[in-house]
């Protein structure tokens, strides 16, 4: 899964920034879809974004992001950079749920707030509306990630030792008792064993340089 989502799809230019232009012009578009996009739900969802450090988000913004994400072949098919996301928020929802993994306290609290968001029906955008219901939850992840990155690359390679490890034991993940002290031994192991290898990889096999060579006729 870390793989997968290492590298993200843009969202939109639309949402690189804060909003610049006139904020009463007449053409300022407020729909998502079909959605009116209400004016309370983007307040408190922009008091959301405060609270992670991120710039408020205007409704035109959502309206032009939502049609640039827009696949008009599949209507069903949610685009590929919300998929990532919404893995990046499963991580996360996975992460402070897990007793073997003690989560950072700075994280606990940007954590919860995404994850509650998009588990709540106080939503700013609808779940159902098709390809970008899911759009405010892509947004919130990404005014979190920079608080959230580092634990959650670290509980992800945790899970993967921990995998490994059940494996070797021909047990299940969760009859496997593995802490964030067995990561961290397990990493110093796999690192060393990295490094033999490579050190083997470019080390010969001959005690001493070859003398003479072979010559074909």
């Amino acid at each position: 899964m870390n793989a997968q989502i290492a590298i993200l799809k843009p969202l939109s230019p639309a949402l690189q920034g804060p909003f610049a232009a006139n904020l009463n012009h007449p053409a300022r578009r407020h729909f998502v879809g079909d959605f009116l996009v209400r004016m309370e739900a983007l307040a408190h969802f922009n008091q959301l974004l405060a609270v992670l450090q991120h710039f408020p988000i205007h409704r035109d913004q959502l309206a032009t992001a939502s049609r640039e994400l827009v696949q008009p072949v599949n209507r069903q098919t949610q685009p590929a950079g919300i998929e990532q996301r919404l893995q990046r928020i499963d991580a996360v929802g996975r992460m402070i749920a897990d007793t073997s993994w003690q989560t950072a306290e700075r994280v606990i609290a940007p954590a919860r707030l995404v994850v509650d968001y998009e588990r709540s029906e106080r939503r700013l955008i609808p779940h159902g509306l098709p390809q970008v219901g899911r759009l405010d939850d892509a947004i919130l992840m990404d005014a979190a990630w920079p608080q959230l990155a580092n634990e959650v690359d670290g509980y992800l390679d945790f899970c993967r030792l921990r995998a490994i490890e059940a494996r070797l034991r021909g047990c299940d993940v969760a009859d496997l008792p593995f802490s964030a002290a067995d990561w961290r031994e397990a990493r110093c192991a796999e690192a060393g064993l990295n490094a033999r290898a490579r050190r083997s990889a470019t080390n010969s096999y001959l005690s001493a340089p070859a003398q003479g060579s072979f010559r074909v006729y």
